[in-house]
C-alpha cells in the first residue's frame, strides 16, 4: 500500500512540474498584460539598434496624428473587441490594412506606414491586434488566432469603405506572419496584394530561435511551449504556418527584408519567398535592421511597392 503511495506522489509531483513549465512557458511567449496607453506619450523601444531612428519616428508619428482620422471598433470571430483607426489623405483611395509586430502597438510600429502609403496614393487602416493596444485579449498567438482577425478587418473595410474598395494587406514582423497566414483564406476580391515585411516562416521556429537566443535548450522547451498555448491559450502551435499558407495563397505577395535583421533572420524571408506559387517579389534593403527597411531606404522600398503593384 505504501508503495502505492509513493507512486502516486511521484506521478502527481512529475504532473505538476509539466503543468507548472507549461504555464511559465505559456506566460513568457503568449501572454501579455495589455496595458493599454491612454495618454499621448510616444513610447519606443530602447534598444540601441534603433535609438537612431528614433527622431524619425517620433516625427512620422506626430505627423500621422495631423492626419484626418476617425477609430473603429470591430468584433472578433471569438467576441472580442478589436480597435483600429482609419487615415483618410485620399478620396476613394485603396486602403492598406496594417498589422503590428510582437508586443508592439499600431501607431507606434506603424505610423511611418501612414507617411508610406501616401506616397503610395493609398489611406491606412491600422489595427491593434488582439492582446495589444486597444483591443482586447490576453494571448498572443502569433498570427494563428490573428489571420482571422485580418480577414474580419477585410469584411469591415468592404462594409465601411464600398463594395469595390482595393485591398492591400500590410505586415511587419509578426504582422507580417498574421498576413502571410491569411493568405490562403476565402479573401474577397477586393484584397488584391499582401506586403509583408519582416514576417517569420513558422511561429515554431522563431520562438525556437528565442529561446535559443536565451542560451535555453530549444528542442528541450518547445514541447512545453506547445502544452501551454493549448491549455492556457487555448490554440495549437504547429496548426499552421505562413510557410504553409503562401504556398496556396490567393494573392500576390513582396517579401521585404532587412539584410542585417538578427531578430528575424532575413532568410525566412527568403524561404517564403521560394515557397509562394503566387505572383512575387523579393526585397532585400542591405544595411536594415529589424523592421526599419523603409527608414534605412524609403526611395527604394516605395519604388519596389509601386512597380509590383502596378504590374
Amino acid at each position: 500500500m505504501d508503495w502505492y503511495f509513493i507512486v502516486l506522489i511521484i506521478v502527481l509531483s512529475i504532473l505538476f512540474l509539466i503543468l507548472l513549465t507549461s504555464f511559465i512557458c505559456y506566460l513568457m511567449p503568449f501572454y501579455n498584460r495589455n496595458k493599454q496607453v491612454l495618454s499621448d506619450e510616444i513610447v519606443l523601444p530602447d534598444n540601441i539598434l534603433y535609438k537612431i531612428y528614433h527622431d524619425t519616428i517620433i516625427n512620422h508619428i506626430e505627423n500621422g496624428r495631423q492626419v484626418e482620422s476617425k477609430e473603429y471598433f470591430i468584433k472578433s470571430y471569438d467576441n472580442l473587441t478589436l480597435y483600429g483607426k482609419f487615415y483618410k489623405s485620399f478620396e476613394n483611395a485603396p486602403i492598406e490594412i496594417m498589422f503590428h509586430g510582437y508586443r508592439g502597438s499600431g501607431e507606434r510600429d506603424l505610423s511611418t506606414g501612414i507617411i508610406r502609403a501616401k506616397a503610395c496614393g493609398r489611406n491606412v487602416l491600422i489595427v491593434d491586434q488582439r492582446a495589444h493596444g486597444k483591443s482586447e485579449g490576453h494571448t498572443i498567438s502569433f498570427g494563428i488566432k490573428e489571420r482571422f482577425d485580418c480577414l474580419s478587418w477585410i469584411n469591415f473595410a468592404i462594409e465601411e469603405f464600398g463594395s469595390d474598395v482595393k485591398i492591400i494587406l500590410t505586415g511587419i514582423s509578426m504582422g507580417a506572419a498574421t498576413v502571410m497566414m491569411a493568405s490562403n483564406l476565402s479573401l474577397p476580391k477586393n484584397v488584391i496584394g499582401i506586403l509583408a515585411d519582416c514576417g517569420y516562416d513558422s511561429p515554431r521556429n522563431i520562438i525556437k530561435k528565442y529561446i535559443y537566443d536565451m542560451k535555453l535548450p530549444g528542442n528541450l522547451l518547445i514541447p512545453f511551449v506547445k502544452l501551454g498555448g493549448l491549455i492556457f491559450g487555448h490554440f495549437n502551435l504547429d496548426s499552421t504556418t505562413a510557410l504553409e499558407c503562401v504556398k496556396e495563397s490567393k494573392v500576390p505577395i513582396i517579401f521585404i527584408h532587412g539584410e542585417c535583421d538578427t531578430f528575424v533572420p532575413c532568410y525566412m524571408s527568403t524561404n517564403l519567398y521560394n515557397a509562394c506559387t503566387n505572383k512575387k517579389h523579393l526585397v532585400i534593403v542591405k544595411n536594415a535592421e529589424h523592421g526599419v527597411s523603409y527608414l534605412e531606404d524609403p526611395e527604394t522600398y516605395v519604388n519596389e511597392l509601386n512597380n509590383f503593384f502596378k504590374n
